[in-house]
C-alpha cells in the first residue's frame, strides 16, 4: 500500500483526516518502534518456561490485545499461577531483549513535523511504565509529545477502547478531530469505539486487508509514508 492508494473510500467527506487532525494518537509498539517480534519472542521464551507452547504465528497475531485477552488466545489451558507466571516471565524476557529496540523509517521526523504544525501528540500505549520508559529512551522525542498513556491509565486494553478514551482525553480535541494510528486489528477496532478514525501501517507485521476490515480508513507501509504526505501537502 502507499500513501495515495488507501485501501478503502476516501476517508473522510472534508478530505484526508490526516491533513486535517488537530490530534493523533499515536500507538507505539510495531507503529514507531520495531518490537512486535521481541514481544514474539519474549512470550515465546515465558511459555517454555511454564512448559507450554504456542506457534509464533498465533502469538503474533495476539500482539497488541490486552493482556488477559492475549493469555486467552496462547495460554487457553493456563490457570491462574501459570497465567502470572507467564506473564511474569515475558516481561523479564522482553527486558532482556529490550536493547535490541529500534526506530521505524519516519518515527522522529512524524513526531517533530507534527509537532511543529501544531498538531496534539499522545503516545496511545497501554504498556507498562518501564517499557514506556525504555520506548521514550530509543524515541528520544519527548519535547514534541504532549501527552502518553500507560497501562496504569486503564483497566482493560486494546480491542477496548479504555487507552483511545484517556488519549482523547488528554489531547483536549474531541474525538472526531483526532486520528488513531497503529499497526494491529486491535488498534482499528478500538479507535472505532472510541469514535476516532483510524489509520493502519503495516510495520508491525499485519497485512493491509486485515487493518481495513477492522476498521483502518487507509492503510500505508510505515509512519514514513505518512510522513512524506503531510510533507507534500505543506
Amino acid at each position: 500500500m502507499n500513501a495515495t492508494s488507501p485501501t478503502s473510500a476516501p476517508a473522510s467527506e472534508h478530505g484526508n483526516p490526516l491533513l486535517t487532525a488537530e490530534a493523533y494518537l499515536l500507538d507505539v509498539d510495531g507503529t514507531l518502534i520495531d518490537s512486535n517480534y521481541l514481544h514474539v519472542i519474549a512470550w515465546q521464551r515465558a511459555l517454555r518456561d511454564a512448559n507450554t507452547a504456542a506457534p509464533a504465528a498465533s502469538i503474533h497475531a495476539a500482539i497488541g490485545l490486552d493482556s488477559a485477552k492475549l493469555l486467552d488466545r496462547i495460554a487457553p489451558h493456563a490457570d491462574d499461577e501459570q497465567r502470572d507466571r507467564i506473564s511474569s516471565r515475558h516481561s523479564a524476557h522482553y527486558s532482556d531483549l529490550s536493547e535490541e529496540l529500534a526506530l521505524l523509517p519516519g518515527a522522529r521526523e512524524l513526531l517533530r513535523l507534527l509537532h511543529e504544525r501544531g498538531t496534539r501528540v499522545v503516545l496511545a500505549t497501554s504498556a507498562p511504565q518501564e517499557e514506556v520508559d525504555r520506548q521514550l529512551e530509543v524515541l528520544d522525542a519527548e519535547q514534541w509529545i504532549d501527552a502518553i498513556t500507560t497501562a496504569e491509565d486503564v483497566e482493560t486494553a486494546k480491542p477496548e477502547p479504555d487507552v483511545f478514551a484517556v488519549a482523547i482525553e488528554r489531547a483536549g480535541v474531541p474525538a472526531e478531530r483526532c486520528v488513531a494510528i497503529g499497526d494491529a486489528r486491535w488498534d482499528m477496532i478500538a479507535a472505532a469505539k472510541a469514535g476516532v478514525v483510524a489509520v493502519g501501517v503495516e510495520t508491525g507485521g499485519t497485512d493491509g486487508g486485515v487493518l481495513t476490515d477492522a476498521g483502518a480508513v487507509s492503510v500505508h507501509q510505515g509512519v514514513q509514508e505518512i510522513v512524506d504526505l503531510l510533507q507534500h501537502s505543506l
